[in-house]
């Protein structure tokens, strides 16, 4: 995933690896977001690819729908999901959160 790129990657003592300190953005409300309702096929990859055109940013979708659980791919059929509209800003604030220089992401957006 191009955003998590320049992120470094930490041992935990049990042998774990995990990102460090990995921070996300607060992603605000916009009258050009867009609901869906999701169906037994929809995941989070699948939505980024359709509406921002990049399967990668599956995260964004996610975030923005954090009341549901974060443990899958898959949002539970039926739920009703936002699609924030806004998601070169979403990208550019987690770069500067996460003080990520030259992203793939900052410069495809």
């Amino acid at each position: 995933m191009p955003n998590y790129l320049d992120i470094p990657i930490i041992k935990l003592p049990n042998g774990k690896r995990m990102y460090q300190g990995i921070k996300y953005p607060n992603i605000p409300l916009s009258p050009a977001d867009m609901y869906v309702i999701c169906n037994n096929t929809d995941r989070y990859d699948k939505l980024a690819d359709q509406y921002y055109g990049d399967s990668n940013l599956w995260w964004v979708i996610s975030i923005a729908n954090n009341s549901i659980s974060q443990d899958s791919l898959f949002p539970p059929v039926g739920s009703y999901i936002r699609i924030p509209s806004n998601y070169v800003d979403v990208v550019d604030d987690f770069n500067t959160l996460n003080d990520i220089e030259n992203s793939e992401l900052s410069s495809d957006y």
